[in-house]
């Protein structure tokens, strides 16, 4: 099925915000009194989403969003780190008007949301982490893992992206019986994504972050906002047992049994 169809309904539009300029968002469900932020993982991009949009719409007010340096939101020479992306959160939810709004990140996203609800904790309400990162990487085989995605990684940005690597950047991330969402016009999507001028030159940039992945740890014992750890048995780099090691550091946090 095409994301178009799957998206048959959303307000695709800019958002101008004070520091980070002009965010893409998908939007529906506006009225809703309740609202949930989507956050996607490194180098991906709002239509990670597709699905999620339409049927939440109907009883939530839902935004998922490019971040800054990614997909086709505006794309500055920056630091970018996961500090940088939560204060982007914080801006992009000024120039919607929401004081506090739940959050979902997925990766790059969890971790991103994970430090928002630290020094923010006023504006989330509920917070779940979808297989997120900023967690210690515990067995062998996440480290494995981690090699691997920086590997894949290096394919689309210190090479001139093709469709095979951005094909196997995108399997990376499913499990194998779900791979046949890995179609041709998601792989066409983000392969226009990755060589666009702006891309090639900040994502070298964006990339260096999980090479520094343990220097921005998420401070769990500091959190107010008791997680959802939505996790699978099958995640990579950051297995269910890092998982559930970093839900008891906040009291009253769900995670996977």
């Amino acid at each position: 099925m095409s994301l178009w169809l799957d998206m048959l309904g959303v307000e695709i539009r800019f958002v101008e915000t004070k520091s980070f300029g002009k965010i893409r968002i998908a939007e529906s469900g506006v009225g809703n009194p309740e609202t949930i932020l989507f956050m996607h993982g490194i180098n991906g991009h709002l239509e990670a989403y597709a699905k999620n949009l339409i049927s939440l719409g109907k009883q939530f007010h839902v935004v998922a969003f490019d971040f800054v340096g990614h997909g086709l939101s505006d794309k500055p020479v920056l630091e970018y780190l996961p500090l940088l992306f939560a204060e982007q959160l914080g801006e992009l939810m000024d120039a919607l008007g929401l004081e506090s709004a739940h959050l979902s990140g997925e990766s790059l996203g969890g971790w991103v949301s994970a430090f928002f609800a630290v020094k923010y904790p006023n504006r989330v309400k509920r917070l779940m982490l979808n297989t997120a990162a900023g967690i210690p990487v515990v067995s062998e085989k996440g480290k494995a893992d981690l090699a691997n995605l920086i590997a894949l990684n290096q394919r689309n940005v210190q090479a001139t992206p093709t469709r095979d690597s951005v094909r196997a950047r995108l399997e990376w991330l499913m499990h194998e019986n779900n791979r046949s969402l890995v179609n041709d016009e998601l792989i066409s999507l983000r392969l226009r994504i990755y060589l666009m001028p702006e891309t090639q030159q900040v994502a070298p940039i964006i990339n260096k972050i999980i090479n520094r992945h343990d220097e921005f740890l998420v401070p769990f014992e500091q959190m107010k906002t008791a997680p959802l750890f939505l996790w699978t048995a099958d995640n990579p780099i950051h297995d269910l047992e890092a998982a559930r090691a970093a839900a008891k550091r906040v009291p009253g946090s769900q995670v996977p049994t």
